[in-house]
């Protein structure tokens, strides 16, 4: 019981500590790119990955913005990380879906890409083939927010209360995060479900 009550308290601060402004700065990245028919690419691994696939769903079905993640075609995505490489995976995804200014990459992650410790090299390249491209780059990330925080347009950092649980409060709240910004009325088109049952 002392974990579970540790963890919720942990939740309870993140909660208070998060940077509203930035959730509202990407909401208005997000209304923009929509109105002039740009599109979205979310990037992540792991868990990341899962919170992509997830958001692709959302940002098409509830916001009408054409979205996209290349961990939704495992047959493409492992062929390419068997034929060109893991570090090339997410850039070269890109290239072929021909980026460009009007659209923006979203990066989930829990450490957003450190080029030192060799950690979430894709991202990195996908960033920086974002920034030639003159793509709009946003973000969720945990712990400093690494090279993702230091390169995007906007970022949310999910704040670190305890060192033993960076990743699972960073992948739990990109969801949070997520699912805030598909219900934020400038981005909302289509009623969810539940919402619309009487």
């Amino acid at each position: 019981m002392e974990y579970i009550d540790r963890y919720f308290n942990e939740v309870l601060k993140i909660i208070g500590k998060l940077n509203r402004e930035n959730i509202l700065h990407i909401v208005k990245d997000l209304a923009y790119l929509r109105k002039n028919d740009g599109r979205l690419f979310i990037l992540g691994v792991g868990g990341s990955a899962a919170n992509a696939s997830h958001a692709v769903n959302d940002f098409r079905k509830i916001c009408g913005i054409e979205s996209y993640t290349p961990s939704d075609n495992v047959s493409e995505l492992t062929a390419r990380t068997n034929d060109d490489g893991w570090e090339s995976v997410f850039v070269n995804w890109l290239k072929t879906c021909k980026l460009s200014s009007k659209d923006a990459i979203f990066i989930l992650s829990v450490g957003g890409g450190n080029a030192e410790k060799n950690i979430s090299v894709n991202l990195i390249k996908a960033i920086d083939y974002a920034k030639d491209s003159k793509a709009k780059i946003l973000g969720i990330v945990g712990k400093d927010g690494g090279y993702t925080a230091r390169n995007a347009s906007n970022c949310v950092i999910i704040p670190v209360i305890s060192d033993d649980t960076i990743t699972p409060h960073s992948e739990a709240f990109q969801s949070v995060v997520l699912h805030l910004i598909v219900s934020h009325p400038d981005l909302k088109e289509n009623q969810m479900k539940w919402e619309s049952t009487k």
